[in-house]
């Protein structure tokens, strides 16, 4: 019964003190001139270079998650800050998930998943999760070496592609990506010792409520091309809202008995320039 991390990881893959996100006007930064500005700050052996213009440090995105009409609990998401590992300048993003008093009567739940990002070439460096759901209990650490394309994990070492994404970091990714409806996008990713590609399919334009607001948003739905974590029959639909920050607003997946569904409810937006 990993839903919780399902949602809060989204996709899993993969979700101010603004009454509304607003959308992207002419005073926005042009993206051509913030990859100048980031290349000029990456270190020199850096190859890629990906603009940011989405997120940043002191994001964080609140959600109700319900379980059919049953509110089962909170889940939370935050770029808590930047911090140095092996030499790369990272985003520290930070995912947790509890179930409500009422919940926890018959099944409770406490995960928190990280993960370290580039902060120039947006790419996972360290992975870790820690699941606390019923008598469930696993702690999992993965590092990721980009110059020689491996994972590690535990004693094993796993051959990956280059500037791969973790589970939470592949959300972060996606929202910096241009998305049109009718098209795919296509996110490498690692994830339990496996590696798997995923198309994120953007289906549509459409207006939604939540209790945070009411949003445009573009919906899109993440599509495994390759068997893995997630080769399951439920479907992921996520709601993102349709502008330079593409917060996920809504989250709904369809699962063995009845449906999940995480719907944001308070946000932050981060300081988005400057690193």
């Amino acid at each position: 019964m990993k839903f919780f991390l399902l949602l809060t990881s989204v996709l899993l893959v993969w979700i101010w003190p603004w009454t509304n996100i607003r959308s992207v006007d002419s005073g926005d930064v042009a993206k051509d001139s913030l990859t100048l500005k980031l290349r000029e700050l990456a270190p020199s052996t850096l190859k890629r270079v990906v603009p940011n213009s989405s997120f940043g440090v002191g994001e964080r995105l609140e959600f109700s998650i319900t379980y059919g009409p049953i509110v089962a609990g909170t889940a939370v998401m935050e770029v808590k800050e930047i911090t140095r590992y092996n030499d790369h300048r990272c985003f520290r993003l930070v995912s947790t998930a509890e179930s409500n008093k009422f919940f926890s009567v018959f099944f409770k739940v406490d995960d928190r998943v990280e993960s370290l990002m580039d902060v120039y070439g947006l790419f996972s460096l360290h992975f870790e999760k820690h699941l606390r759901e019923g008598k469930y209990r696993a702690d999992r650490y993965v590092d990721f070496d980009h110059s020689q394309r491996l994972a590690f994990a535990d004693e094993d070492t796993i051959p990956i592609k280059q500037y791969v994404q973790d589970a939470l970091s592949s959300l972060y990714y996606v929202r910096t990506l241009n998305l049109h409806p009718g098209n795919s996008v296509f996110v490498e990713n690692h994830s339990d010792k496996k590696n798997y590609s995923l198309e994120v399919k953007v289906l549509r334009r459409e207006r939604v409520r939540v209790p945070a607001g009411e949003f445009d948003c573009l919906v899109v739905e993440p599509m495994l091309r390759a068997s893995g974590i997630f080769k399951h029959k439920g479907k992921l639909t996520v709601w993102l809202t349709d502008d330079r920050f593409r917060i996920p607003v809504l989250m709904k997946s369809k699962v063995a008995v009845g449906s999940i569904a995480s719907k944001l409810k308070g946000y932050t937006l981060g300081k988005i320039s400057g690193y």
